[in-house]
């Protein structure tokens, strides 16, 4: 299961120069019980919550937002065990402002809500490109 990255990772996401946004994919599969290191009791979907709440305002100030939201339905090439509670794409002006917001000390707060939430997820980092005429483009 994956709920956070390692140091390697988010040093070879620094690594990337590419300037201008930035997009993250993020598939993230819910806990039933939350597990908060104090003991306190929340869903899943509760702690994820809290977690929207809390980081969306740090999220705002660096300029990101959400830019697409879907719900699965059914998965139709890959693992039939893999399902996802939400899906959705944030965007950044830059990976210096994800950078930004990973060191920010009310994000990291919010984060604790995240970690508590979720049992497996997946963030992508992703460059934005105009929509195609076909699948290749």
């Amino acid at each position: 299961m994956h709920i956070g990255f390692d140091k390697e990772s988010f040093e070879a996401f620094k690594g990337i120069a590419r300037e201008g946004p930035i997009h993250m994919l993020n598939l993230v599969r819910l806990r039933d019980k939350a597990e908060y290191a104090d003991g306190r009791e929340a869903t899943g979907a509760e702690a994820y919550a809290a977690y929207g709440r809390e980081s969306e305002p740090v999220l705002k100030r660096l300029g990101g937002r959400i830019v697409w939201r879907g719900r699965m339905e059914h998965m139709l090439i890959g693992p039939q065990d893999e399902a996802w509670d939400l899906c959705f794409i944030a965007e950044y002006p830059s990976g210096q402002a994800f950078v930004e917001m990973i060191y920010d000390p009310d994000y990291r707060k919010a984060m604790v809500h995240r970690q508590a939430g979720c049992i497996d997820s997946r963030l992508i980092r992703m460059a934005p490109q105009d929509p195609g005429g076909n699948f290749a483009e």
